[in-house]
């Protein structure tokens, strides 16, 4: 007589590919919102124009002593 053999295949739902695209997709987005924030400079050569009225007039010779 021949044995029977009962075999038992477990078949997982595979949902890491979903997890790993909406992570991936959070790590880019995160990224690009701390860029926004934080990194504009970076780019442009970080180099602002910054106005300052300083007087720098000396005072004249033969006043006091």
């Amino acid at each position: 007589m021949a044995e029977e053999r009962e075999k038992v295949v477990h078949v997982d739902g595979g949902g890491r590919g979903g997890s790993t695209a909406i992570a991936v997709v959070v790590v880019i987005l995160l990224i690009v919102v701390l860029f926004y924030f934080f990194g504009q400079g970076l780019l442009g050569g970080g180099t602002k124009e910054i106005k300052a009225d300083v007087d720098v007039s000396a005072p004249t010779k033969g006043s006091g002593s």
